[in-house]
């Protein structure tokens, strides 16, 4: 039997007497869609640090496949196959579309320090990327300035920019935050589209995305998991209703 894509054991982060991650387990298995809701201050985007290698844990294991993470550098996580976005944007804003998504294929190649001197890799980069642009219904804006872009476009930008990464494994933290709400259908769209059996985690508090997307949710509550279920299970579980959802269930 193979292993789940990700596999979270007893993790846990503490700032001084502050614990924010307390013992959480998780798994997610190839095509996992699952939403990972709480209210603030619930430990969510600390969770998906601790994965990536932004925050290391005090305590705890992190698999990839079977392989053990949690001592790995962030670049070194994503070259085994795990990409992240953040809530907010990390693109270069003057470089157009195109060159933001050729330089993340370049660095999986890596070869973007040398890129200048390998102009036909580069170009292949750059046509890969315009490839991805236009799977993000991006690629008429391919040319044009990342700070011309509506920001809902740029959301959709990074995701491109954590795809070209090839992950195995996408965390997603709020890919609608900030995005008009004439904007959003466009993020729904684009969520529907991703890999098939790449396993995502959704970090989001649009309730209506996480519902949609999510086939199955993880509830954090002050650092811990207080429930994972379906997202039938988790709106009737009054749990929830009292910690986060209340009359928005």
């Amino acid at each position: 039997m193979s292993p789940p894509a990700l596999s979270v054991r007893g993790l846990s982060k503490a700032f001084g007497a502050l614990a924010v991650t307390r013992g959480v387990d998780l798994d997610l298995e190839p095509g996992a869609r699952v939403g990972l809701i709480g209210p603030n201050g619930a430990g969510k985007t600390t969770l998906i640090h601790l994965l990536s290698g932004t925050l290391r844990a005090d305590a705890g294991t992190i698999q990839l496949n079977g392989a053990a993470i949690e001592r790995l550098r962030p670049e070194h996580r994503v070259r085994r196959g795990l990409a992240r976005t953040h809530q907010i944007n990390t693109l270069l804003p003057e470089s157009n579309a195109r060159d933001n998504v050729a330089v993340a294929i370049a660095e999986r190649e890596r070869l973007a320090w040398r890129a200048v001197w390998y102009r036909q890799r580069w170009a292949k980069c750059r046509e890969e990327a315009q490839a991805r642009l236009e799977a993000m219904d991006l690629g008429s804006d391919a040319d044009r300035p990342v700070c011309e872009l509506a920001y809902g476009q740029q959301r959709l930008l990074e995701i491109a920019i954590a795809l070209a990464l090839q992950p195995r494994v996408l965390l997603l933290d709020e890919p609608a935050a900030g995005v008009p709400s004439g904007e959003a259908t466009v993020i729904h769209a684009a969520l529907a589209r991703l890999p098939s059996d790449m396993a995502i985690l959704l970090i989001e508090h649009d309730m209506d995305l996480v519902f949609r997307f999510a086939r199955e949710i993880v509830v954090l509550v002050q650092g811990s998991v207080l429930c994972r279920g379906t997202p039938e299970q988790t709106r009737a579980d009054a749990r929830v209703r009292e910690a986060y959802l209340g009359t928005r269930a």
